[in-house]
């Protein structure tokens, strides 16, 4: 009776696994079929997943992923043949080695194009592999001017660079706040100090007097030594070029070193970690953001519902410019007839495409043009619009 038993127990476990299996198949079924002579074209995405910055990294992430799943959803077709894409993620840890390393990863898996890197440090070296390889590279966020004066025929950005950013910032400071005095601190990277450096140039065109230069680290939290010999030059505007997990605590420490200077950065400021970051030390302080404000991109309230739908959670800054990216990308490929980028790269350079962000071409370089920049202040625990500079 119990080998019965047993026999019986081993049926009916036989019988539930095969139907296990056959309701897998059936719930797959569907997709071989859809897929059955559908090309499959792979977008490369890279930007900081993990580390104090991985807010900003996932929210491109997001961003990119949002564009796959709408240009999937609507059946897009290259050159005749229907075609489905898939995005390959990868962390650079914002550290440009690493951001070396998944680059030439990105390539070994076959992607045809990529959105990224988040920081000027890792997009401008990954850059050289990207452009060896013949891919078309767009980043959404990196703003050092070097990226796009290398010559390479493959880099793009989707936003204005520290040229222009560091530019509005210095004159906004001397123009409407009425500084005399300036104190700059930056982190060392290519974005921070790239951009401290336009700021200052600014400053200094504008008649202001830069009587601080000082510098940090992006991993740093204490920074009461550097404040407290800002403290005995008396600026009117302290300047951080760098990013939020940063200018957050400085922040705070000016506030409790009763330092009475308004702190202003960039981009990578404002953000509404910062806010979270600095708590009450926020209020009334100053960053700008490449870009037109969100009420005038044309196709932000619509990006936004879905984007908070998908992934319950609020923009930080550049995953609208992301979803553009993709979506530049695929507008070249179909304008080419091809996803090869040996065929497609040259009608990127072309791009004549109004996004979630508004207006997208590119100059010669592969620099967006015409690029807005836009200054906000924390007003009431939310950032602002003050004013915008450029953008059509």
């Amino acid at each position: 009776m119990r080998n019965f038993a047993k026999l019986g127990l081993f049926a009916a476990a036989a019988l539930t696994l095969s139907a296990c299996g056959k309701q897998e198949a059936s719930a797959t079924a569907p997709d071989n079929a859809a897929a059955a002579g559908v090309e499959t074209i792979k977008i490369g995405q890279v930007s900081p997943l993990t580390g104090p910055i991985s807010h900003l990294g996932k929210d491109v992430e997001f961003g990119a992923k949002l564009a796959i799943d709408d240009l999937n959803a609507a059946g897009v077709e290259i050159g005749g043949k229907k075609v489905r894409f898939e995005l390959v993620s990868e962390d650079d840890q914002g550290d440009p080695k690493i951001g070396t390393q998944v680059a030439q990863r990105l390539i070994d898996a076959g992607v045809v194009g990529v959105v990224g890197h988040l920081n000027s440090g890792t997009t401008i070296p990954a850059s050289r592999i990207y452009s060896d390889a013949g891919i078309p590279q767009i980043s959404p966020s990196a703003t050092n001017p070097d990226y796009t004066r290398q010559g390479y025929k493959t880099t793009f950005r989707m936003i204005a660079n520290d040229v222009q950013q560091g530019t509005a910032l210095g004159q906004f400071a001397i123009d409407t706040l009425k500084a005399k005095t300036v104190a700059v601190v930056d982190d060392r990277t290519a974005y921070g100090q790239g951009l401290a450096d336009e700021f200052a140039k600014a400053v200094t065109a504008k008649g202001g007097t830069v009587v601080k230069r000082e510098f940090t680290t992006n991993t740093a939290t204490d920074f009461n030594a550097i404040l407290t010999a800002i403290k005995g030059a008396q600026p009117d505007v302290v300047f951080y070029g760098g990013m939020d997990a940063q200018a957050g605590p400085m922040a705070k420490q000016m506030k409790r070193l009763g330092i009475k200077a308004k702190l202003m950065g960039g981009d990578s400021m404002q953000t509404p970690e910062f806010i979270k970051l600095a708590g009450d030390a926020a209020e009334s302080l100053y960053a700008s953001a490449c870009g037109l404000p969100r009420d005038k991109m044309p196709g932000f309230a619509a990006f936004n519902t879905k984007f908070q739908s998908k992934f319950n959670t609020e923009i930080q800054v550049f995953s609208p410019y992301e979803y553009d990216a993709v979506h530049v990308l695929v507008e070249a490929m179909k304008r080419a007839g091809s996803s090869d980028p040996k065929k497609y790269l040259s009608e990127v350079g072309k791009t004549d495409y109004t996004g979630v962000t508004g207006k997208v071409s590119f100059d010669a370089k592969g620099d967006i043009n015409n690029g807005a920049v836009t200054v906000y202040q924390v007003k009431n625990g939310k950032w602002q619009v003050v004013s915008t500079v450029g953008g059509a």
